[in-house]
């Protein structure tokens, strides 16, 4: 899969570093990168020193060639009603902000690069993990 919706924890082990994710970024011919993470991202930012200098490094990330923003749109909406509906039914809810970021990756076309194993939960997902170091 070289077509990829990422987690706020891939964004962060990218930002560290991990070369597992580093290396998997250099596969990747499109880079998906959704409101929902941005947002969580900025929120981590705002609490820590380095907040400024987070935020742009986030945006020069945004800005490279492979790395598309992806806003919500009703589209969005409706996925995100899909994927609330079929965890209630078989018992097994995520985090809302994941729940959105799922209907992201429906939305898109795209796999989902993270590391939370509660994204198996959801039916039809596809994912994608590498290991960390």
């Amino acid at each position: 899969m070289n077509r990829v919706l990422i987690d706020t924890n891939v964004y962060s082990a990218f930002k560290l570093g991990e070369p597992a994710v580093v290396q998997a970024f250099r596969t990747f011919e499109f880079i998906g990168i959704d409101t929902t993470v941005i947002g969580e991202l900025l929120a981590g930012f705002g609490s820590g020193k380095k907040a400024g200098e987070n935020g742009k490094a986030l945006q020069a990330f945004i800005d490279t060639p492979r790395v598309h923003f992806l806003p919500h749109d009703f589209n969005t909406a409706e996925y995100y009603s899909v994927v609330v509906c079929q965890l209630r039914r078989n018992g097994k809810p995520i985090p809302t902000n994941d729940v959105w970021i799922a209907a992201s990756a429906f939305r898109h076309g795209l796999a989902l690069y993270t590391y939370d194993k509660h994204f198996e939960s959801v039916q039809g997902l596809a994912l994608v993990r590498t290991e960390l170091k």
